[in-house]
């Protein structure tokens, strides 16, 4: 049994401590063998992820792992029963993986218990919520003891990718909050041993605060970095025009999570700190992942983590390269929810190149739809719409969508699309994770809605902001040019 699952419970208390306890609490959990923290299940990913150089064992396992987690959904799931029949059939298992139709968020939403195989008992059952950049929030079940040591084992393997050895500290700038960085003067980090991330709050990206920033850098000395684009373009930015080689030189190479990535802003990351930027793609639902390499900026979906299509708007099939079409995944390795064919709702096309770096996965040019956006807060900072939306906030666990909207610095209305309103208790403790999630820089209003419309592409925008962000510190997701990407 991982211990990481057994304490996961704990860590908002952990995060919550003074410092002091964290650098002992943390540096003696360190200490403990990765095997003990994560469990066998992770040693055995681990095992995989080595074998995928052989090509020919690589589309072995990845149409044995189809094959199986499609058996077991129709054997154990009941939203897939009426499916069995197809298995009579002689197919192979990417042909007979197009008899399920695509899964909306909306399908699961609305009788999420037909989704659970019948097979896993409650005990097995480890409750997630979407977050992020999408506008469809839900709960879903992963498998205990499984799920996120599959994630530990392939998020060591992109830290090895970068070069991030045992030793190595890293700045991570994804949305965490810094407790009583709210405070006039309070701190804007905190260093966490377990896994060596300096913590620097994402909600205070304005120049007055870099300088403290730097501070706590030179204090600590990452190596590396793990960051929303959004959050880190701002420092980059502060240090092109106030340098600080013994910071940025240090820097080995940045790695990317969560939202859409800008060519300019890759640029100035590179021209800043003078290394490698590469690119992550994953999600709540963990059914697929994707990662760039230093020589590659594509795109690589891991085979045996799950299967990757790209469908148009009718749900056919996508094949060629430089057609744009949305993510459909099947999930791995989850017994107690698995999705078939679920589409994410972002964007993507296959790439016309030869994928000589990493031979049996599929890759694609780039993936759009993980919007980059920001709200204003009362005193002009800027948060990224990412930020809030990583906090995966229960009570919306039952909202069918949710759409942001503000025409005023530090006010904005949450509307949120449901068929029964939100308790005054809920609405309170929503409005006031987000105040919290801010750093007291947002008051919200959540009012129910009976539609949220959908942008012209067809997508539907967790934020419509009517305030001019050029007037609110340099603008993070307008180019060097000043125009709107």
């Amino acid at each position: 049994m991982p211990i990481e699952d057994v304490v996961h419970p704990f860590l908002k208390f952990y995060t919550a401590a003074p410092q002091w306890v964290k650098s002992s609490v943390g540096y003696m959990y360190s200490l403990a063998p990765a095997g003990l923290r994560y469990g066998a299940k992770y040693q055995e990913f681990l095992a995989e992820i080595e074998r995928s150089s052989d090509t020919v064992w690589l589309r072995k396992r990845a149409d044995d792992k189809l094959l199986a987690t499609l058996r077991w959904a129709v054997e154990t799931v009941p939203a897939f029963a009426h499916l069995q029949g197809e298995f009579k059939r002689d197919r192979a298992p990417a042909e007979l993986l197009t008899a399920f139709p695509p899964l909306s968020k909306e399908a699961i939403k609305a009788d999420s218990a037909r989704y659970l195989s019948r097979a896993m008992g409650p005990q097995t059952h480890l409750m997630a919520f979407t977050g992020g950049s999408t506008s469809v929030p839900m709960k879903l079940y992963l498998e205990k003891y499984v799920s996120r040591s599959k994630d530990f084992a392939y998020n060591t393997t992109f830290d090895r990718v970068a070069g991030i050895g045992p030793g190595d500290t890293i700045l991570a700038l994804r949305g965490r909050t810094v407790p009583g960085a709210g405070r006039p003067g309070g701190p804007l980090w905190m260093f966490d041993p377990i896994k060596r991330y300096l913590h620097l709050s994402s909600d205070h990206l304005e120049p007055e605060f870099m300088p403290r920033y730097v501070e706590a850098i030179r204090k600590w000395k990452p190596s590396f970095i793990h960051a929303f684009p959004s959050a880190l373009v701002p420092l980059a930015r502060w240090l092109k025009a106030n340098p600080a080689p013994d910071v940025s030189a240090r820097i080995r190479c940045i790695q990317l999570f969560s939202e859409n990535i800008y060519d300019y802003q890759v640029a100035l990351m590179r021209e800043v700190f003078d290394c490698p930027v590469l690119l992550d793609y994953g999600h709540s639902e963990r059914a697929v992942k994707a990662i760039s390499m230093p020589d590659d900026p594509r795109y690589f979906f891991w085979p045996l983590y799950g299967k990757v299509e790209l469908i148009d708007l009718d749900g056919q099939p996508v094949t060629e390269p430089g057609v744009l079409g949305e993510i459909v995944a099947t999930g791995f390795d989850n017994r107690v929810m698995p999705l078939i064919r679920y589409r994410t709702g972002d964007l993507a096309m296959w790439s016309a190149a030869p994928n000589h770096t990493r031979p049996g996965f599929p890759v694609v040019e780039r993936i759009e739809g993980r919007l980059q956006e920001f709200l204003v807060c009362h005193d002009h900072r800027l948060v990224s719409i990412c930020t809030i939306g990583a906090a995966h906030f229960e009570q919306l666990a039952s909202a069918d969508r949710m759409q942001f909207e503000q025409h005023a610095p530090g006010k904005a209305v949450l509307k949120v699309l449901s068929d029964t309103e939100l308790s005054g208790r809920a609405r309170d403790a929503l409005a006031a994770g987000i105040r919290a999630k801010t750093q007291g820089g947002l008051q919200v209003e959540i009012v129910r809605v009976d539609a949220i419309d959908r942008s012209v592409s067809g997508k539907h925008k967790l934020l419509l902001q009517h305030l001019d962000i050029s007037h609110y510190l340099g603008a993070a997701h307008l180019d060097p040019a000043g125009t709107e990407q």
